[in-house]
C-alpha cells in the first residue's frame, strides 16, 4: 500500500529528529573518555569512575567533582560542589514533565537521563511525541557511550601510567569549557560565567580545593540581582 503524502511527511520529520538526537548524543558521549581520564589522574579507581557515570550521569558535575578531589579538596566540600551544579537538572525536570508526560512507572528512568543535551533536543522539536522521541534517542545514546567510554578512559589512563606526563590531566578541564561555552547565549549568562571565573580564580590560592566552587555558584544570584536593581 502506497503511504500518504502526510505519512511520508511525518516518516522524514522523525527520521529528523533521529538523526539530530543520534548526533547530539554520540559528540557528547565520546566525551566520557576525557571523564575517565581525568578520574584516573585524580586517583578514582576504574569501578568508582564507571559508577559515578551510571549513577550520576552529569558530566559538568562529575569533572568538577573528581578536579576538586584531584586539587586535594575534601571529598564533602566537593560532592557539594557537585551537587550545587547538578541542581539544574531539577529545573529541567519541572518544564520536561510538562511537555513530555511520561507514563508513572517510567519516570524513575526518565529523571536519570534529565541532562543538558536531552532537555535541549526535547525543547527544540514541534510536538509531543517528536519531543518525546528526541529524549530517548539523545538519552539512550548518550548513556550508552558516556558509561562505555568511561571504561575506556579510566583502563587506558591507568595503563599508560601518570596522566600528567602525557598533558591529559588538561582534558577534563578543557571538556567541561567545550560543553559550557555554546551555553552562554545572553549576556546575562555570559556574566555569569565571567563572575563565576573571576570568584572561583580569585578565592583559589586562599581557599581550600572545591571551595572556590561553592563561592563561584554565587555569581549567578548576584547578576541577577544587579540585573533586578537596573532601572
Amino acid at each position: 500500500m502506497q503511504e500518504t503524502p502526510e505519512g511520508v511527511a511525518e516518516g522524514r520529520a522523525r527520521a529528523a529528529v533521529v538523526r539530530d538526537a543520534l548526533g547530539v548524543g554520540v559528540a557528547v558521549g565520546l566525551s566520557g573518555f576525557a571523564f575517565g581520564v581525568t578520574a584516573a589522574g585524580a586517583g578514582i579507581s576504574t569501578l568508582q569512575a564507571c559508577v559515578l557515570s551510571l549513577l550520576v550521569f552529569t558530566g559538568a558535575s562529575q569533572f568538577a567533582l573528581v578536579g576538586a578531589l584531584a586539587a586535594g579538596g575534601n571529598p564533602f566540600t566537593a560532592a557539594a560542589g557537585a551537587f550545587f551544579l547538578g541542581t539544574r537538572n531539577a529545573f529541567y525536570g519541572l518544564r520536561l514533565s510538562q511537555l513530555l508526560e511520561v507514563p508513572r512507572p517510567v519516570r524513575p528512568l526518565a529523571a536519570h537521563w534529565v541532562i543538558d543535551e536531552t532537555t535541549a533536543v526535547a525543547l527544540a522539536q514541534p510536538d509531543r511525541k517528536s519531543a518525546r522521541l528526541g529524549f530517548t534517542v539523545t538519552g539512550l545514546t548518550l548513556y550508552a557511550l558516556w558509561n562505555l567510554t568511561t571504561l575506556l578512559g579510566a583502563l587506558g589512563a591507568e595503563a599508560i601510567g601518570d596522566t600528567r606526563a602525557w598533558g591529559l590531566d588538561a582534558a577534563g578541564p578543557a571538556v567541561f569549557l567545550a560543553l559550557l561555552a555554546p551555553m552562554l547565549k545572553t549576556s546575562t549568562e555570559r556574566a555569569v560565567a565571567a563572575l563565576a571565573l573571576v570568584l572561583g580564580l580569585g578565592f583559589l590560592p586562599v581557599l581550600p580545593a572545591g571551595v572556590p566552587v561553592l563561592i563561584a555558584a554565587l555569581a549567578a544570584p548576584v547578576v541577577l540581582w544587579m540585573k533586578g536593581r537596573r532601572p
